[in-house]
């Protein structure tokens, strides 16, 4: 199969799912069964999944170390991984290993312990990500939270689970206009 019939066929694949695996590390996936679905998992010649999705939600996990040499293991295309499940797990940061995967189109982090809000401007490199879930970490609590990650990923379409509308894009602005302060005035005003 070639890289185009990849690309056009394992959108459609059932995803990698690991989840409820009381995983602790990324490693353990090498040797954790995924759970099977209605749906066979396609596999290359050599045994790895053809999907784009990873399903690593509600486990144990507090860091990424690993995950792309795990998700090499794994996934025959890694590269063209286009949906990240890690939503109640027990991340305290957004990993820059995410920002590695650009056809990244759906994040869930829903359900972790990530504190900063300033986190999420980690993914304003990924140019597909048009869902992405935050709700139920400590960052939720800021003040302008919605508002703050619409006006800094500009391009999702879904944020937690909501539809982004023209309203919130416009809120979103008018709130960044009274609260961000443009780098070059801060630039100046820091130097006087």
């Amino acid at each position: 199969m070639n890289k185009r019939d990849y690309m056009n066929t394992s959108v459609q694949e059932p995803p990698l799912d690991y989840s409820f695996r009381s995983i602790h590390v990324i490693q353990d996936l090498v040797n954790e069964e995924p759970r099977t679905g209605l749906r066979p998992l396609k596999r290359s010649k050599s045994g790895k999944s053809l999907t784009q999705s990873l399903w690593l939600n509600n486990n144990v996990l507090n860091d990424l170390r690993d995950f792309n040499q795990v998700a090499s293991q794994l996934l025959e295309h890694p590269e063209n991984l286009a949906w990240i499940d890690l939503s109640f797990n027990d991340l305290t940061s957004i990993d820059p290993v995410l920002t590695t995967f650009f056809n990244l189109s759906v994040l869930y982090l829903h359900g972790n312990s990530i504190q900063r809000l300033g986190e999420v401007n980690k993914l304003a490199v990924l140019p597909r990500l048009r869902s992405l879930t935050l709700h139920g970490n400590p960052m939720e609590e800021e003040k302008g939270y919605r508002q703050y990650v619409l006006c800094t990923l500009s391009r999702i379409t879904t944020f937690d689970f909501s539809g982004v509308t023209k309203a919130d894009r416009t809120t979103a602005e008018v709130w960044k206009r009274m609260n961000i302060k443009p780098k070059k005035a801060w630039i100046k005003q820091n130097t006087l």
